[in-house]
């Protein structure tokens, strides 16, 4: 059952508030170490971490090779990394070798935009909610939860954004202001939305992983 908007946005006023009050202003504000990192999925058994580029072992394969020439099984665990959608992970690997990783992250572009709903709610359900260091001030915890309580009231799943090249100082306001303009969208808004999202989460996790950064 929906939340009404009303409710919700004077709820989100609130704690936005209390936020306000704790957190000196932006223009100001030093970091304190990392706050709200991007999407990360957790750990998972059996995940196969697509390797970086070996040092001083001239032949060794790099990892769009190691991806492009692995055994199916092997690659289609290292895509759930990215995304937690089989028929993603599918069709990525089944379409190997890919040429260069231009082709690669077209290639998951489109795989994402073939999702069906119900394969988007496969992906969104293995998705976390971002997590705040634990020095992080109490004010910015009760904003950051009510906020995604209100999202997931409305919507029936988690919030999702792509945090990619967003200062690390700047991530808890844009996650907030981002609920905030989200809770206003229409269902079929928001599912377009979302989507659109995991495409650049799972562009951006695959991109890392194959420039060597793990997964």
């Amino acid at each position: 059952m929906g939340v009404p908007i009303g409710h919700v946005s004077d709820s989100l006023d609130n704690v936005t508030s209390q936020l306000s009050q704790h957190l000196p202003p932006t223009r100001t504000r030093r970091p304190r170490g990392p706050t709200l990192p991007a999407h990360r999925l957790p750990d998972l058994p059996g995940r196969v971490a697509i390797p970086g580029q070996s040092r001083g072992a001239p032949g060794s394969p790099s990892p769009l090779e190691w991806f492009n020439t692995a055994p199916e099984p092997d690659a289609e665990r290292a895509l759930l990394a990215c995304l937690r959608s089989r028929r993603w992970a599918l069709l990525l690997a089944g379409h190997r070798p890919y040429p260069d990783m231009a082709s690669l992250l077209a290639a998951s572009d489109e795989a994402t935009y073939d999702l069906s709903p119900e394969e988007i709610a496969e992906a969104l359900a293995a998705e976390p909610l971002p997590s705040l260091p634990e020095d992080t001030y109490t004010a910015a915890h009760t904003a950051l939860n009510a906020a995604h309580a209100a999202y997931e009231a409305k919507f029936g799943h988690v919030f999702v954004i792509c945090l990619d090249g967003v200062p690390r100082n700047e991530v808890l306001d844009r996650v907030l202001e981002n609920i905030r303009s989200r809770l206003a969208n229409d269902p079929d808004e928001e599912h377009a939305v979302t989507r659109d999202q995991l495409r650049l989460l799972a562009r951006e996790r695959l991109n890392d992983a194959v420039r060597g950064a793990g997964m």
